[in-house]
């Protein structure tokens, strides 16, 4: 069945106590709105609705599922709702709060905190190449706080990336939009295409599910800090694992960020997941202060003082 697009919720709509205000996003897996709840807080929702087994033409409500589609459709909505449920146990503030679940419209719906700020993937695009070491670090740090909550409850991440990284106005990481659920339903349905994200997953993804682990997520990680400092998408592992075309961080940034920052990002990026940091507490101490980069971000600073020195006195 050929992926189609599928007509969202209309803004107004009710729906077990809560207001549709607008879309948010559409992806092949859900339709994300904005929504508002009986005290008329705002609140995210997020709806079960693949594009490969499912149809929702403009003006109706409920999806048309073929028949040879609906055992495949009904295992994914089982997913999702058990992934919401999972969540929904955690309390973490680098983890995005699930707070309702429910089925309507012959569907599940996921009810989440609204945040307010934007993506890392949207910083990315506005301050390319002028990130500091010290604010990743402290980011990603922060993310794997949460990180370690979420696979300390036996869960995965298995879509993390700069989009699914958000960053609250005062720059609070929070992680959302998990792809468990669509890397389940992926997998025990091969007639489905990949779901996950190319340049970010790891190359578990491409393969059997029983070698995804807590190392995946680290994976998605290092590729997601290498896009911070490179702008743009990394290599594919699929395509790292035919042919490495991938600069090394530790080559391709030498000299403008500290050995060691570049060495922990080539180290979760391993494409043997056993030579990655094998948890996210590992890898939040790797990511921990070094003297190295404070000395560099010092030498950097007295660099760039010196050269305003001199342009002041040449004019």
């Amino acid at each position: 069945m050929a992926s189609q697009a599928n007509s969202a919720l209309p803004d107004g709509f009710q729906i077990e106590g809560y207001t549709i205000v607008r879309q948010l996003s559409m992806g092949g897996f859900s339709i994300v709105y904005l929504a508002r709840d009986a005290e008329g807080q705002d609140v995210a929702i997020k709806e079960y609705l693949p594009n490969s087994l499912a149809l929702r033409s403009a003006g109706e409500i409920q999806p048309v599922i073929k028949a040879e589609h609906l055992g495949a459709f009904r295992y994914g909505l089982k997913c999702f709702f058990e992934e919401g449920k999972a969540l929904s146990r955690l309390s973490h503030p680098n983890v995005v709060r699930v707070s309702n679940f429910f089925r309507a419209n012959e569907t599940v719906y996921m009810v989440m905190d609204y945040e307010h700020g934007r993506t890392l993937q949207e910083f990315i695009r506005k301050h390319q190449g002028h990130i500091s070491e010290r604010f990743l670090r402290g980011i990603f740090a922060r993310l794997l706080n949460g990180l370690r909550i979420v696979h300390s409850n036996k869960l995965l991440h298995l879509d993390l990336k700069p989009s699914n990284i958000y960053l609250r106005t005062d720059n609070t990481p929070v992680l959302i939009d998990f792809g468990a659920a669509r890397q389940t339903l992926q997998i025990d349905t091969p007639m489905l295409k990949p779901m996950y994200t190319p340049g970010f997953a790891s190359p578990e993804h491409y393969g059997s599910r029983d070698n995804l682990g807590p190392w995946s997520d680290i994976y998605s990680i290092g590729a997601s800090l290498y896009a911070c400092l490179a702008g743009t998408t990394p290599q594919a592992a699929n395509e790292r694992q035919k042919k490495d075309q991938m600069p090394k961080a530790t080559n391709r940034w030498k000299g403008e960020f500290s050995a060691h920052f570049l060495e922990t990002i080539d180290n979760c990026l391993e494409i043997e997941h056993e030579n990655r940091p094998q948890s996210a507490y590992s890898l939040q101490k790797m990511l921990s202060d070094d003297d190295e980069m404070i000395e560099m971000e010092a030498s950097s600073r007295a660099r760039g003082w010196v050269k305003k020195m001199l342009r002041k006195f040449r004019k």
